[in-house]
């Protein structure tokens, strides 16, 4: 693969992500059903994809690892159904930015759980994202439903900082494919009990999102990243996926007529801000050691 063929995968995936929005606003379904559905189609993807590349999802796999992806499954479908939730209630700028708070949440997390010392710079990336935060807020009333909307998107953010660590300590020698297929596999047996009793009620068009939003922002959008990380470095990777948030904002201002106002536009700046230092923070250290697997984005 030619390093331009790897910009123009990572690109593509960037979209992708940017979309998941999209079709939550589009699935006239619960946030449970929609995570369960797109785990669903998913998995069918991720194996479609792993054979093409013949890479084997049903290795050996120890009790630990396997307790890992467990774990780490849990936390992926209370990222989405959080996310979700809060498409349907805040909107789908107000949700993305809200879950793009996800790497203040991780150098909280490494200062308060793994006792990692916090230095100057990561708390100016807190300050960052949380003035971010801020600006976005429509109001500070827990009636207003783009506040509650954010609250939701901050949970999310939330659960995905826990999912990113629990992968970065646990899941490193695992093949990212794998980890990605079984992750969602996981999702959707936790998400079967809350949702399995109105997929018969979900309209056809319905059922024809969620298989563009399990096969393309999910499977797809997974294989494009993955794939271009043979030829880019974590950090480019990182730096290109940070503007997930922004494809999102433009998708809703075109498809849904969802105009940020320019309070929102602030914040997002910031908030873009932010993720953008801390993958130059971050990921630099990770591209100096090319034996150490890449994360993938769920």
């Amino acid at each position: 693969m030619t390093r331009h063929r790897a910009l123009t995968y990572i690109h593509v995936a960037a979209v992708l992500f940017g979309l998941t929005g999209v079709f939550g606003e589009l699935i006239q379904a619960s946030a449970a059903v929609i995570t369960l559905g797109r785990a669903i189609f998913a998995v069918l993807a991720l194996g479609l994809f792993a054979r093409m590349r013949r890479k084997p999802l049903l290795g050996a796999l120890t009790p630990a690892q396997l307790f890992v992806l467990v774990v780490s499954g849990a936390l992926l479908a209370g990222h989405w159904v959080t996310f979700f939730i809060a498409v349907k209630v805040g909107g789908i700028a107000i949700a993305t930015l809200g879950f793009a708070s996800f790497p203040a949440f991780i150098t909280l997390f490494e200062g308060l759980l793994f006792r990692e010392r916090i230095r100057p710079t990561e708390w100016l990336l807190l300050g960052l994202v949380t003035a971010g935060l801020v600006l976005v807020t429509p109001s500070f009333d827990l009636a207003d439903q783009g506040t509650i909307g954010l609250a939701w998107g901050l949970l999310s953010g939330l659960s995905f900082a826990l999912l990113a660590l629990s992968n970065r300590r646990s899941a490193s020698g695992m093949d990212p494919m794998q980890v990605a297929c079984w992750q969602n596999l996981v999702v959707a047996l936790v998400m079967l009990p809350f949702a399995v009793s109105q997929l018969p009620a979900l309209p056809a068009l319905d059922w024809f999102w969620l298989a563009l939003l399990g096969i393309f922002c999910t499977g797809l959008s997974h294989y494009l990243f993955v794939s271009s990380l043979t030829r880019l470095n974590a950090r480019s990777a990182g730096l290109v996926i940070a503007l997930e948030p922004v494809y999102a904002i433009g998708f809703a201002w075109v498809l849904f007529s969802q105009e940020p106002t320019p309070r929102m536009m602030a914040g997002a700046a910031l908030i873009v801000a932010a993720i953008v230092w801390s993958g130059l923070r971050k990921q630099a250290p990770a591209a100096a050691r090319p034996d150490k697997p890449a994360k993938i984005q769920p």
